[in-house]
């Protein structure tokens, strides 16, 4: 099963789900980390992360990253919001993170954001024929969504996010009547020009998701039934219940908020404005009540994930080792000849098997003249023609999962040497290898050269081969057609394994019938 990290890098928190994709291309969540960081307190007023955020992000990620790692996650995808989108030092705060942790985050706009939320709630719950609005307040943005179980339809990233909301609006607590009317006021005047704006006569269902919709539930149902919610998913609140919370934290100090049973006591300060973003949005739907959904963003990445890397996570199933079947997704989004490539890796693996004695390398030079086997005609998918250099290019910058930089350097040099020009101190690749390197490159280059030689006419005529190690190495190939190409091509291709191994190749046909006699 392939393992995949998940790091939403919010404005309120910094979330990370473990999860393994299966088989079916479902997936299971492993384990979930959350870390109320306020990566965006005072980024909204001042257009920058404070250096204590920055710190406080850092650290957080920091521990996330490497707790993946020792779980075994080492496919991590990192996103985030509004918060580093908007500051003015958000790529720095991005290529410090790169830095310490390796992990390269991608900053979304929130169109993306809101994609990635409705893919999430789309595969959560039932969604019907008619259109539902999805409500996402995060800590800087709101996404307004419009879509039905068909799929997605509208959306709109409005700046009303909590913290942002709190920072402008409400100065202190409890706000005066003034805070509150002129919060309300901007709320309403963002959102009724989207509504207007939205092709739809009636809403079949408003979805709310995040954290701030999910505490308020709790609230409600708490006070409600005296008894904690049972499940996040599905439950409901409305609008009238909505209101009533809504009222009770305009009018209450820190002191009363934290004695409401139920309240997060970290959204002491921003579940107050993203209260009045939901009942605004509800009033205008004129729907009475808002359905939850505990899947929102980072759910929608791993389905969005799933979607775009079905063929590599399908030659993980495949083959379970991590390196090869990181190696076999290459060929496989290259539409590299995987027939043709694989058997040139059979053949190259028995010669190299059977000249041991001669060349002393071990079983991870093995591993890297298989892998440089299967990906030495990936090329083709950029141009035939000198498609040597392109493969070496593509295994070059592909970021194999699994291998280190050395060694895809070795397998690149390799596959690039399979046919055409011998390795040369000229060619940069080659010349910047170890002298020890340089050696295996040559070695493993000279086997797969012969390798690909003998199946020329891709068509598998060579069956398997048998090396004697004489005064010449004899290379008797056992065949079960017409294999003169083959021949031809492989007397070409010897060149460098003459020079490796210091002694002339020759070779024999055996045809498949006279080798079992």
């Amino acid at each position: 099963m392939a393992k995949l990290a998940v790091i939403d890098i919010g404005t309120n928190s910094i979330h990370m789900v473990l999860a393994e994709i299966l088989p079916d291309a479902s997936y299971k969540i492993i384990d979930r980390f959350k870390d109320m960081t306020r990566l965006g307190n005072g980024a909204f007023t001042a257009g920058r992360l404070s250096d204590e955020s920055v710190g406080r992000g850092l650290g957080v990620l920091k521990t996330l990253v490497t707790l993946a790692r020792n779980k075994g996650f080492e496919r991590i995808v990192a996103i985030a919001t509004s918060a580093v989108r908007e500051a003015k030092n958000g790529g720095d705060f991005v290529d410090l993170v790169e830095e310490q942790t390796g992990i390269k985050i991608r900053i979304i706009s929130g169109t993306e954001e809101a994609r990635l939320i409705f893919l999430g709630v789309k595969h959560s719950m039932a969604l019907s024929d008619g259109p539902a609005l999805v409500v996402d307040v995060g800590g800087g943005s709101v996404e307004l969504i419009v879509g039905n179980r068909d799929g997605l339809q509208q959306v709109k990233s409005l700046k009303l996010g909590a913290i942002r909301l709190s920072e402008l609006y409400l100065k202190k607590t409890p706000p005066t009547a003034s805070m509150v009317r002129n919060l309300e006021d901007c709320v309403t005047a963002s959102l009724k020009p989207v509504f207007a704006g939205f092709k739809v006569n009636h809403f079949a269902a408003v979805v709310a998701t995040s954290g701030m919709a999910g505490n308020l539930a709790e609230i409600i149902h708490l006070r409600r039934t005296g008894r904690p919610l049972p499940q996040l998913n599905l439950a409901t609140m409305s609008l009238k219940d909505v209101r009533a919370i809504e009222l009770e934290l305009s009018r209450s100090s820190i002191t009363d908020r934290l004695a409401i049973p139920g309240l997060d006591p970290k959204r002491v300060d921003t579940l107050l404005p993203a209260v009045v973003v939901l009942r605004c949005a509800l009033k205008l739907s004129g729907v009475q009540e808002i359905t939850l959904c505990d899947k929102a963003i980072r759910e929608g990445i791993i389905y969005d994930y799933i979607d775009r890397h079905r063929d590599g996570l399908k030659a993980e199933q495949d083959i379970p080792d991590v390196r090869r079947s990181n190696v076999m997704g290459l060929v496989r989004r290259c539409r590299a000849p995987e027939g043709h490539s694989l058997h040139v890796a059979n053949l190259a693996l028995r010669l190299f098997d059977q000249t041991t004695r001669l060349h002393g390398l071990g079983d991870l030079e093995r591993q890297w003249l298989e892998y440089a086997a299967v990906l030495h005609d990936i090329g083709y998918l950029i141009n035939p023609r000198q498609h040597h250099k392109h493969t070496y290019y593509l295994i070059k910058y592909s970021d194999i999962g699994g291998l280190a930089a050395e060694e895809i350097d070795v397998v690149a040099n390799v596959a690039r040497y399979h046919r055409r020009a011998l390795p040369a101190t000229k060619h940069e690749g080659f010349g910047n290898l170890s002298p020890k390197l340089k050696r295996t490159v040559r070695v493993l280059a000279a086997l797969l050269r012969v390798a690909d030689a003998l199946d020329r006419t891709h068509f598998s005529v060579v069956q398997a081969v048998k090396v004697q190690l004489k005064q010449a190495l004899m290379i008797s190939v056992t065949v079960n057609g017409d294999a003169e190409m083959e021949l031809r091509a492989a007397r070409q291709r010897a060149d460098l394994l003459e020079q490796v191994f210091r002694r002339p190749v020759q070779f024999a046909e055996i045809t498949q019938d006279a080798g079992k006699a």
